[in-house]
């Protein structure tokens, strides 16, 4: 038998407003320097379009599958994030998502829990911090301990691998991107990461991924129009021991819009994929249990992988000059922060660690840049550094300016907390 892995990411970040400095007011800091309005209105449209159903779809097909031999079954990594969205503006779908994982048919995975850059921190501490939060909050929101590890944008190195693993993990899962697969690899299998022997890694298949989806709705792609006999018939026809699908939830109503019969696919799909006998939906941890590594992958920190862009490495948050300022300044700022033992403080720091602000800041061109253009609220990368700059410095100066009163020692080599970044 064959496995199809099906992995939804689910996230929404919190997008900053247009800031300039003002007088103190009685305004919290989230209202200071986050677009309240905004988000709730993005949070919304995309509930609308995608949350809610896409959800009601595949719960559906899970009930109507599930007394079978061959059931249907999914995995969700929800950010804290959006988790923190839901409760506030939605909270009747996260009793959707509750019913889901009541069928037993349904895995929810763990992340960092504001789906943020902490794994490239140098020190893990706060890496180690949001992924045991995140474990905490899936275990009391869905009744499970995640098993399973996804990390924020399938950021991925062998020491993160080892980190995971260290947390207890038995599972990981990262881009099949053909540099790490060398020889007769492919990303149709089980792995272990190069020294260690009891974690497991899980490889996406991106380009099974994005037929769906990028490519569903494209005219000019020899695929188009992608039904679900077609796709199930080249799940079919795949070598392998386990076909991992893994792509954002928005994919759904969102990314490819309802009028181009993405929802009639993903209600078809998994009813095509049952039709051929040697398929069966197993998720993450079941892969994990089911199969045998065949081999080991190595990638080391400087190689570090992900699934964006064309390089499918750091660079779509990491790979320009204001990107590397301003995350420079976001962890020096975790020593201060956390000695002011302000729980405001803190969410705000954690909250401007979000992986979207510094995608936003990406100035790369053609198809990679409209995507990231796609996705941002600031109009162009330069606005979106600059303005995040600005939240920053302003943030620091609070920080350190609260500390000293207290008489907490400010950043080593700091002169007076109101200097400029």
């Amino acid at each position: 038998m064959t496995s199809i892995c099906l992995y939804f990411q689910v996230h929404q970040p919190y997008r900053l407003k247009w800031f300039w400095p003002h007088a103190d007011s009685e305004e919290s800091l989230e209202q200071r320097y986050f677009d309240t309005g905004l988000n709730e209105h993005t949070y919304k449209k995309v509930a609308g379009k995608c949350y809610w159903p896409a959800t009601q779809n595949i719960l559906a097909n899970v009930e109507a599958l599930k007394d079978g031999d061959r059931p249907f079954k999914v995995s969700y990594s929800i950010s804290g994030a959006l988790i923190e969205q839901i409760e506030r503006w939605d909270p009747d779908l996260l009793e959707l998502f509750r019913s889901l994982a009541q069928t037993g048919c349904c895995e929810f995975l763990c992340e960092t829990q504001y789906h943020s850059l902490a794994g490239l921190f140098d020190l893990r501490d706060e890496f180690k911090k949001q992924v045991e939060l995140q474990r905490k909050s899936i275990k009391k929101i869905f009744g499970h301990k995640p098993e399973v590890f996804r990390n924020t944008e399938l950021l991925y190195h062998d020491g993160i691998a080892e980190e995971v693993e260290k947390q207890g993990f038995k599972g990981i899962v990262t881009e099949g991107i053909e540099r790490i697969l060398e020889g007769w690899k492919s990303p149709n299998y089980v792995y272990t990461p190069r020294g260690l022997n009891k974690i497991k890694v899980l490889l996406r298949n991106y380009k099974l991924s994005d037929d769906i989806g990028y490519r569903f709705s494209a005219k000019w792609w020899d695929g188009w129009p992608l039904s679900a006999e077609k796709y199930a018939s080249w799940l079919s026809a795949s070598p392998g021991d386990t076909l991992n699908i893994f792509m954002d939830y928005e994919t759904f109503g969102e990314h490819q819009w309802q009028d181009t019969g993405i929802f009639w696919f993903l209600d078809a799909l998994p009813h095509k994929i049952l039709e051929y006998p040697h398929l069966e939906f197993n998720t993450p941890s079941e892969v994990v249990d089911k199969y045998v590594p065949r081999g080991d992958i190595k990638v080391p920190w400087f190689e570090t992988i992900s699934w964006a862009d064309m390089e499918r490495d750091p660079s779509a948050w990491l790979g320009n000059h204001s990107q590397h300022l301003n995350f420079t300044e976001l962890k020096r700022l975790e020593d201060p922060v956390k000695k002011s033992k302000n729980k405001e403080f803190l969410r705000i720091w954690r909250m401007l660690g979000i992986s979207d602000h510094y995608y936003y800041m990406c100035t790369k061109g053609l198809g990679d840049g409209s995507v990231h253009e796609y996705f941002s609220h600031h109009g162009n990368p330069y606005d979106a550094a600059l303005n995040y700059h600005a939240v920053l410095s302003d943030f620091k100066e609070k920080v350190l300016r609260y500390n000293l009163g207290r008489g907490i020692k400010f950043l080593e080599g700091e002169e007076n907390p109101g200097q400029p970044i």
